[in-house]
């Protein structure tokens, strides 16, 4: 299996790469073009940005240089809450991608509440600005209030999720309702590369902790998305599918979490 064809269906019948590129604190201009052009080059297919990020222009840049074509490309961007119409800004978003469409358009958190966006995201997707439709850091109860009033259902929520914050309670809730995760921050920012048992499984498998951590997420049936701005390590972060974790590894890192099985999207909300 290559990094770039392995996929997950969603519940609206679209198709998305289970690994992609996550470029949140990735400065616009050559870091982020970069970034993303050597993750396309090493077979990544998913690129995940966000209005918020700053770094949209770069990333369309990219993906128009890539050579691609643009159904090869999976597009992510998120609707910053602070703003007042999902649609006007998925407009403005589109110009600086230079897309005609996103594959996937989230709620980037349920600032003034979980349910006030969401119509003007279901008008996003009924253009055909944004070919799928979903969230992101919102909790068991968020994504129940959003599902009570949706014509369109989110197939997406984006939250932080690793072996540290492995939220067990999120995910099941999540399942049952058709709604996919998606782990931002696999690796922590880099924190969670150092923790002892992570390294040594990585060095018993001949593997990166990295790697591990990136596998472990694939294995619990999440999308991932990790981030680096170098390109040895976007390269190896996609060297993930010629390997499994045995079922004691797994159990090593599902020790590992902080939040008690929570089904809340973060401890500590910044909205």
């Amino acid at each position: 299996m290559t990094v770039g064809t392995e996929t997950k269906t969603l519940a609206d019948g679209t198709a998305i790469p289970v690994l992609g590129l996550g470029v949140w604190q990735v400065r616009d201009g050559r870091d982020c073009e970069d970034a993303v052009r050597w993750a396309l080059e090493a077979g990544y297919r998913h690129i995940d940005t966000a209005q918020a990020y700053g770094n949209e222009g770069s990333v369309g840049r990219a993906v128009r240089d890539s050579g691609l074509a643009r159904d090869e490309v999976y597009v992510t961007t998120k609707f910053n809450p602070s703003r007042r119409d999902p649609v006007a800004e998925l407009e403005r978003s589109l110009e600086r991608l230079g897309l005609d469409a996103v594959d996937l358009y989230l709620v980037h958190w349920p600032a003034g509440g979980p349910t006030w966006a969401w119509k003007g995201m279901q008008r996003a997707h009924e253009l055909g600005l944004a070919r799928s439709i979903g969230v992101s850091n919102f909790s068991a109860d968020d994504m129940a209030a959003v599902l009570a009033g949706a014509d369109v259902a989110p197939v997406v929520n984006q939250v932080q999720f690793s072996p540290f914050e492995f939220r067990r309670g999120l995910q099941e809730v999540c399942a049952s309702r058709g709604v996919a995760l998606e782990a931002y921050s696999p690796l922590g920012t880099g924190r969670h590369l150092d923790d002892p048992q992570i390294a040594g499984i990585a060095q018993r498998l001949g593997r990166s902790p990295a790697q591990v951590l990136i596998r472990w997420s694939l294995q619990r049936g999440l999308i991932v998305l990790p981030k680096s701005t170098h390109r040895e390590r976007i390269a190896q972060n996609a060297d993930v599918f010629d390997f499994t974790l045995a079922d004691e590894d797994l159990a090593v890192l599902d020790g590992l979490d902080r939040t008690g099985g929570t089904d809340s999207a973060l401890e500590r909300p910044w909205w």
